[in-house]
């Protein structure tokens, strides 16, 4: 089970911002918890240098849908944030396909597509470190990626997210298909190109690409002031 929550925060804004540094250290011993990561989101559109100060997301991979619950419900962490956000979102996610690293590993175990729950949009995450002398080039050819995959038929939501501002960037993408990744990846001339260079050029000393079969999403949902 893979999960990930976005908060927004109209107040609280820099207490958001301090828990990057001191979120992480004690979420490691979390029972359940199998990998995690706190990360920053892009301004704009969802790609930008400049960073959404406003939006943060949190990224798990766990023992089994019980252990998302109850941390989700019961972590006092995790509490704090619904108490300062103005809206979360949450979206309980099955890994049908990955390869690559992220920090050492690939923590997302492949598994059959459930046709049962097909109705619902599938997701796609791709995250790279980013190699110091080929930052400007990456970051020159992220408003031609962004205008790509805004334009893409079948993308229904994407947002730009990351551990450190500038290096270690990824997105998560939903979509209505496999099929409208599959076109949009292939297909569409300006991502391919991109693709095409930072294979070429070797941009990344880092990357990972994995599709997700989405089995829940609880939409934005605005968190009501506290008495």
């Amino acid at each position: 089970m893979t999960t990930i929550t976005f908060f927004k925060f109209r107040k609280n804004k820099a207490w958001a911002f301090a828990q990057m540094g001191l979120v992480p250290s004690k979420l490691q011993q979390n029972e359940g918890l199998r990998f995690f990561k706190l990360m920053g989101t892009g301004g704009g559109n969802g790609f930008s240098l400049w960073p959404d100060f406003s939006t943060y997301a949190f990224l798990g991979v766990w023992d089994n849908e019980k252990s998302a619950d109850d941390f989700l419900k019961d972590n006092l962490i995790f509490k704090s944030y619904f108490i300062k956000s103005a809206f979360y979102r949450t979206l309980k996610m099955r890994s049908v396909k990955s390869h690559g690293l992220w920090s050492g590993q690939n923590p997302f175990p492949e598994h059959e597509f459930k046709k049962e729950v097909s109705e619902l949009p599938v997701a796609v995450i791709t995250r790279a470190t980013l190699r110091p002398s080929r930052l400007l080039n990456f970051w020159k050819s992220v408003p031609t990626a962004s205008a790509a995959i805004e334009k893409a038929q079948g993308v229904q939501f994407f947002k730009g997210i990351g551990e450190w501002p500038f290096v270690q960037q990824a997105t998560l993408s939903l979509w209505d298909s496999f099929e409208a990744v599959k076109h949009f990846a292939y297909r569409d001339q300006k991502h391919a190109d991109i693709i095409k260079k930072t294979r070429s050029q070797n941009w990344y000393s880092e990357d990972l690409f994995a599709r997700f079969q989405v089995l829940s999403d609880t939409g934005f949902i605005k968190i009501p002031p506290k008495k």
